[in-house]
């Protein structure tokens, strides 16, 4: 497979992860709001900007962390790359770039999501019924992982995409879990009380998870919500099980098997892997959960950059290989 091939199935993917995670960030804030009318509006919202990482880029462009503010930035500012329609965006030029890689039915459905979003940033549709809105881009996000799934050969190309998708989703289940914890809750009295079970429970549906969560446990605790978010194996958006089966797609793109490394990404995957499995709940908590999460935000920064410098970025030639450089196969 060419690098540019797989680097464009890659970004489509990982950027339609992006704009569903982006979604549901917003959509359960404006349920919150329904719930708790008594706290401040820039309490509420300011933390998905935080979620970002992009605080700097929103002071510069918007004066405060209202509700109105923070959806149009979040949700269809073309020149914040990381919003909803910047995201399907890059991912319906990733995908158009492939057409004759991916199945016809995923440029289909991904061609109409962006539509979708574009339409309705035209149209008003999300500040008319905002809930719905987001409700149909998750719909939109999941029946293009479903097609993708189903229409497309599980070879290289699908890995990539898989790839793509697991690692943005570790990330943004990581972001959400460290911004709750230090900025979501009204003050530290609160702690404890209904309201702290309230947001944590958002954090929970944030996620698609509150259902899941309650399966296993009965009450929420923050440290059962950590556990559940971040060591566990079986569900799908936890970290560690994204960081296991994208591991897995990184060792059948290589050919080398699980548990040996043959480049720079298989490597640090595997050490970062080999952690989280000999870590526990009591020792995050106890080292700091801020620390623990921003370490692992930065380890997975690196494992995107070792990603690409392995299998994305341009290389000489060697002078017995006939490929340019554009086209170095994987």
């Amino acid at each position: 497979m060419l690098s540019r091939v797989a680097e464009s199935i890659y970004w489509m993917s990982r950027n339609v992860e992006r704009a569903e995670n982006t979604a549901r960030f917003v959509d359960v804030t404006i349920n919150l709001l329904l719930d708790q009318p008594f706290v401040a509006e820039e309490q509420q919202w300011q933390p998905l900007v935080s979620t970002t990482g992009d605080d700097e880029f929103f002071r510069e462009h918007y004066d405060g962390a209202t509700a109105e503010n923070v959806v149009r930035f979040l949700t269809f500012d073309r020149e914040y790359p990381n919003s909803i329609l910047s995201a399907l965006s890059a991912a319906r030029e990733n995908a158009r770039s492939v057409r004759e890689t991916i199945s016809s039915e995923m440029w289909e459905q991904l061609n109409g999501y962006y539509h979708f979003v574009r339409d309705a940033a035209n149209s008003g549709r999300a500040s008319a019924s905002p809930s719905d809105f987001f409700n149909e881009v998750k719909q939109h996000s999941h029946l293009f992982n479903g097609i993708t799934d189903s229409t497309m050969t599980h070879g290289k190309g699908w890995n990539f995409a898989n790839l793509g998708r697991l690692l943005e989703r570790a990330d943004k289940t990581s972001r959400i879990v460290d911004v709750k914890f230090f900025t979501l809750l009204p003050n530290v009295q609160a702690v404890g009380t209904p309201v702290d079970d309230l947001q944590w429970s958002a954090v929970l549906r944030s996620v698609s998870g509150f259902e899941a969560y309650r399966k296993r446990y009965h009450g929420i605790t923050v440290e059962r919500i950590v556990d559940f978010l971040i060591l566990d194996r079986t569900f799908p958006r936890a970290v560690q099980h994204c960081l296991i089966h994208a591991d897995g797609s990184l060792h059948e793109i290589s050919g080398s098997p699980v548990g040996t490394y043959r480049n720079p990404a298989e490597q640090q995957f595997g050490r970062l892997r080999s952690e989280l499995a000999y870590t526990d709940l009591r020792t995050i908590i106890d080292d700091g959960l801020h620390e623990f999460v921003d370490s692992l935000q930065t380890r997975l920064n690196e494992i995107g950059e070792a990603i690409h410098g392995t299998f994305f970025a341009l290389r000489p030639v060697e002078a017995t290989q006939s490929q340019s450089q554009s086209q170095v196969q994987w």
